[in-house]
């Protein structure tokens, strides 16, 4: 069973949230917060395996909060809920440590997807913010590094991570497991120094690999 924190300053946004987790048979809403401050003391009481974290509340944002909650508990995954127009909060929230981004209006069926992908260890994020992020990171970086040494399927992985596709996405298209493109992510993170999937992304982009 995945444990849930759901933080949302919004008591409709709350509630909806915890009726499409409480009619899935894995998932288990654990508590709720309406602010940051709130987050980081219900963190460490009921203990979520994954929080739902809104970016934009009153008091002490959704990144503050991410940066505490990671600071206590490292293990725990942070899914940044954002809406379409909050781009000047997602770079920030990416580096809190942030696991993945989905805008509020994701399908159902995404957002479920979004919160098992997490759980699992992946970075799920809708396709338009990813577009967004990486724009964002590309204006305030510039160009990347040079890549790594890597192999030809590394740089085939890399350029579809960067194109938003997940784990089985990548094995479905590559026509392998996705127990080997797991391999390849977990060889590119090593050599990159890149400390999350979304961040190769970025390097994807910054390398010409993937669009920006």
């Amino acid at each position: 069973m995945i444990r849930i924190l759901l933080v949302d300053d919004q008591k409709l946004v709350r509630a909806g949230l915890r009726m499409l987790c409480g009619a899935a048979d894995d998932l288990s809403v654990v508590g709720e917060a309406a602010n940051g401050q709130e987050a980081v003391r219900l963190v460490e009481r009921v203990h979520p395996d994954v929080v739902l974290m809104d970016l934009r509340m009153p008091g002490m944002d959704g990144i503050v909060a991410t940066k505490r909650v990671l600071g206590a508990r490292p293990a725990v995954r942070v899914l940044a809920l954002t809406t379409f127009d909050d781009d000047n909060h997602l770079y920030p929230a990416l580096a809190a440590g942030a696991c993945g981004f989905l805008v509020k209006d994701s399908e159902p069926d995404e957002l479920l997807a979004g919160i098992r992908r997490a759980f699992a260890g992946d970075s799920p994020f809708s396709p338009p913010v990813l577009r967004r992020l990486v724009s964002r990171a590309l204006r305030a970086e510039g160009g990347g590094p040079a890549l790594p040494e890597m192999t030809a399927r590394e740089r085939e992985v890399l350029a579809l991570v960067g194109a938003g596709l997940s784990n089985g996405e990548i094995a479905r298209q590559l026509h392998v497991g996705v127990t080997t493109v797991k391999t390849h992510v977990a060889s590119l993170l090593a050599k990159t120094g890149c400390p999350n999937r979304i961040r190769l992304a970025v390097l994807a982009a910054q390398a010409g690999l993937a669009p920006s």
